[in-house]
């Protein structure tokens, strides 16, 4: 749990209201399968496939479903060495990110806080959303044609109401409309708290301040926040200081692509109360100067099993992922993905030279059974941290310790590989997460490189 509140002002020209902190985790292990550790992904060795009926189709996408039954396989790390668990956007993983669904299924995992974007519409109201435009997550083309790459900002309360929010996710989402901020409150628990970023504050002029007055006046808000269950975030300095100076008692972070300098470090502990970055970019070395700062570390955005190892190795405070459910359950010593068919997701090329969607030879991801039996991975979809969806043609099965190649782009499908046909690339080539789902909206693995 965060250190408790303490009442009263602070002190001038130190808004941090913390005196003391969580201390900094021992690394433990995770080992959910009993003695047989599950291998770290490396660079995989091509398997030849038995010939198989091939033909690309369009894989239905839809809803998923949180899988949470299964017997503990080894004992728990103990609390003391358990960082928070924070589900991203609620659970962008299994629900459409800030969405009230998303947040129920964070709720619903147990997690320690679900994370929120907040921006203001043209009339003032809180909204929950991430993007700077609505394109990539509502029905927007349809709704008001012409507006799609509009700043999503400049849609009014009423027109923001318009929107579905869900559908893009799978068909059984449609409907879900964007949530007031205070809709998140209504959700929360003392149990589980929310992790409010403020979201491109110069598009949203005056953002902190409605933050402040809604944390003050909102009957759910004020419970969450003397149970010491809400935390501000972001990534603009400016915007944080201006939210410490308007509402010191709230905890604070400081959100930023990699740990800087020990400088920049002590600047930012005159007013926040802990930093969060991409894990991706951590090391030991920047551990120790957040440690030396005297502030909580957290990361984002940590979807894999081997990277939830790698952070809980380095020793952070706070874990922030899309799929909350299967983090929690690590950390409980649990098999993330219960009742899974062996296939895992053994690499993916995400650049590649050339074109990364050129004919035959582009980006892809590579999945491999390393189960008993053969399954049948007809109409499986691979869905990526931006929710582009690439799938698994008809008539692919898998013998054990076989593989398939699922490319994003055109190409001949043959037993080894099935092409989606598709003209841009999905893959992030910075490092990007995929998980893989059944054609019965079964998670069965998530990867990240």
């Amino acid at each position: 749990m965060p250190p408790t509140v303490p009442a009263g002002p602070s002190t001038p020209g130190d808004h941090r209201r913390f005196t003391s902190r969580r201390p900094r985790r021992h690394p433990a292990r995770l080992d959910w399968r009993g003695t047989v550790p599950r291998a770290r992904r490396s660079t995989p060795v091509s398997v030849p496939l038995v010939p198989v009926l091939r033909a690309v189709t369009a894989g239905a996408l839809s809803a998923a479903t949180v899988l949470t039954v299964a017997a503990p396989a080894v004992a728990a790390p103990a609390d003391a060495d358990r960082p928070l668990v924070i589900g991203h956007r609620g659970a962008a993983g299994t629900a459409p990110e800030n969405t009230v669904s998303a947040f129920k299924d964070a709720r619903a995992a147990g997690v320690d806080y679900l994370e929120i974007d907040v921006q203001l519409s043209a009339d003032g109201v809180p909204f929950l959303f991430h993007d700077d435009t609505p394109a990539r997550t509502t029905n927007v083309a349809e709704v008001f044609p012409g507006r799609e790459n509009d700043p999503v900002t400049s849609f009014t309360w009423a027109e923001l109401q318009q929107l579905d929010a869900g559908a893009y996710f799978g068909p059984r989402f449609a409907g879900e409309r964007i949530p007031h901020l205070d809709d998140a409150a209504k959700v929360a628990t003392v149990n589980t708290g929310v992790y409010i970023e403020i979201k491109s504050p110069r598009n949203s002029p005056g953002v902190e301040q409605v933050v402040a007055d809604a944390l003050a006046q909102d009957k759910d808000w004020s419970k969450l926040l003397e149970a010491g269950k809400v935390t501000v975030i972001g990534f603009d300095e400016a915007s944080n200081r201006t939210f410490a100076g308007l509402a010191p008692e709230v905890p604070l972070q400081q959100l930023t692509g990699s740990v800087p300098d020990a400088a920049t470090i002590e600047r930012w502990a005159g007013f926040v109360d802990s930093v969060g970055t991409n894990y991706r970019t951590l090391d030991a070395e920047d551990v120790a100067r957040v440690d030396a700062a005297g502030l909580d570390l957290g990361v984002y955005t940590v979807n894999s099993a081997e990277a939830v190892q790698h952070v809980l190795d380095l020793g952070v405070d706070m874990v922030t992922g899309d799929f909350p459910v299967q983090a929690d359950r690590l950390l409980d010593g649990l098999d993330p993905y219960p009742g899974d068919h062996g296939v895992e997701i053994a690499g993916a090329v995400n650049d590649v030279p050339g074109d990364d969607v050129q004919y035959g030879t582009g980006e892809h991801v590579l999945l491999t059974n390393t189960g008993a039996r053969t399954v049948d991975v007809s109409g499986w979809i691979l869905r990526d941290a931006a929710n582009n969806v690439l799938s698994v043609g008809d008539g692919y099965e898998l013998d054990p310790g076989e593989q398939l190649r699922v490319y994003t782009g055109p190409g001949p499908d043959t037993d080894g590989a099935s092409y989606n046909g598709g003209s841009a690339s999905v893959l992030n080539n910075g490092g990007d997460s995929v998980a893989l789902w059944t054609d019965q909206d079964r998670l069965q693995d998530v990867f990240a490189n």
